[in-house]
């Protein structure tokens, strides 16, 4: 294979078994231990790719990393870290790396990036295969109407708190080929966890998803956001828990738009529901159920004492301008009288007034809502970022009433088993 690669790290091992990795792919490798000397390098060596690790003793690789996108800014440049924290990697990622790697990192997954940097992407989920099993699943239901496959144009990242954590998060957004799915990760891309039902590991006050031990927490706003955009494949690198950002799915479209939506050449079997499927019972006031409709339709009734009381929607989904209008700005919402339980569990830990309606025995404590029946249009919010986890696009009506995170899942898995759709792992 042509093509030039420069190593610039401080550890003479890790120079020496990249340099011996990257030849035997075909690659020429140059490296170095210096970083005054890499402008110079790029200069008159020309490498088509840049490996960069950000921390050395006699140079900011922050700083080398701004300076080389300055004189190069089409020059791809993988960054990689012994002290990978989510914030240096989006710092990263603003000032332009193709990808940031977490030490230690494994050869493979190395090389799926400098693949993916040089523009040579293998068709893979773009993590450890032996990490779990692809997202693509097996669908023995009648054949369905395909729609395009999509993914986004270039990498972007957001950065804020999470609702449960409290912690600093943030995430990084990178296209992946077709037939990947939407595959959550690490920094260093050691583990995969593919948005299926199989990974679900808890729906209490939020849905997260676990394998082998690592935890994508609180992953339904943004889960929306891309059922609303009809994203199918995406690596999204985060650390613990995605952002709340302002409590609904607004930022998250944002952040797709302004990566840019790409439609790929392969196409994917839309879901569509073939016969009634439900979760609980109408008489007793709580339940869900799905039904065959041309289209995605979600009727949801919210019931809460008063001050709150009766709340319906109903959403039809014509794509990413209906979402983004009806649902995306819909934030969610917390009971003061719940708020010391929810101390105790060690959760809402970074909710705030700015990312999440609060309201007491007197009605909403921070006015103003954005509808007036902001409340019931969350639920659809979060219906529609469970229900992505069906790995692909859907039709089908939805009714509901007074149902959360733990009934979108039981319902998820009933659909699932009915048609024959079996995620990986499931």
């Amino acid at each position: 294979m042509d093509g030039t690669i420069l190593v610039v790290d401080d550890e003479a091992k890790i120079r020496t078994t990249l340099r011996g990795v990257l030849s035997d792919e075909g690659f020429h490798v140059l490296d170095t231990d210096e970083g005054a000397k890499v402008p110079e390098l790029v200069a008159t060596r020309r490498p088509h790719l840049v490996i960069l690790d950000i921390w050395m003793p006699q140079v900011n690789g922050i700083e080398l990393l701004e300076q080389l996108k300055a004189q190069e800014p089409e020059l791809p440049v993988i960054v990689i870290s012994g002290h990978g924290t989510i914030e240096t990697a989006v710092r990263a990622t603003k000032l332009g790396a193709t990808d940031f790697i977490e030490k230690p990192f494994s050869l493979d997954a190395l090389l799926r990036s400098v693949y993916r940097a040089m523009g040579k992407e293998p068709q893979s989920n773009g993590v450890e295969e032996e990490s779990g099993p692809p997202a693509a699943v097996t669908v023995t239901a009648p054949a369905s109407p395909r729609v395009r496959a999509r993914t986004i144009k270039r990498s972007v990242v957001i950065q804020g708190q999470g609702l449960h954590s409290g912690i600093r998060t943030g995430v990084i957004l990178q296209p992946l080929p077709p037939a990947s799915g939407i595959v959550f990760s690490t920094l260093s891309a050691e583990v995969a966890i593919p948005a299926t039902i199989a990974y679900v590991h808890s729906t209490g006050y939020a849905t997260s998803l676990c394998h082998n031990g690592v935890v994508a927490k609180t992953v339904e706003h943004f889960l929306s956001a891309l059922h609303g955009y009809g994203i199918t494949n995406l690596l999204v690198r985060m650390q613990g828990e995605i952002p709340i950002l302002d409590g609904s799915a607004v930022e998250f479209c944002q952040l797709l738009e302004s990566a840019g939506i790409a439609e790929q050449h392969e196409t994917i079997e839309e879901l569509r529901i073939d016969r009634p499927y439900s979760v609980g019972e109408p008489s007793t006031g709580k339940f869900l159920r799905i039904e065959p409709c041309d289209r995605l339709e979600i009727h949801y009734t919210l019931i809460y004492p008063e001050p709150v009381g009766r709340q319906e929607y109903h959403y039809i989904h014509h794509g990413a301008e209906s979402y983004r209008t009806e649902i995306a700005p819909a934030r969610t919402f917390g009971f003061v009288k719940e708020i010391h339980a929810l101390e105790q569990m060690g959760l809402a830990n970074g909710g705030r007034l700015h990312n999440c309606i609060l309201i007491g025995e007197q009605g909403v404590i921070n006015p103003p809502l954005r509808f007036a029946d902001e409340l019931v249009r969350h639920k659809v919010l979060d219906l529609l970022g469970d229900l992505y986890l069906l790995g692909r696009p859907l039709r089908g009506k939805v009714t509901a009433c007074r149902t959360g995170h733990a009934d979108n899942i039981a319902l998820v898995r009933a659909v699932c088993d009915g048609v024959g759709l079996q995620p990986a792992g499931y």
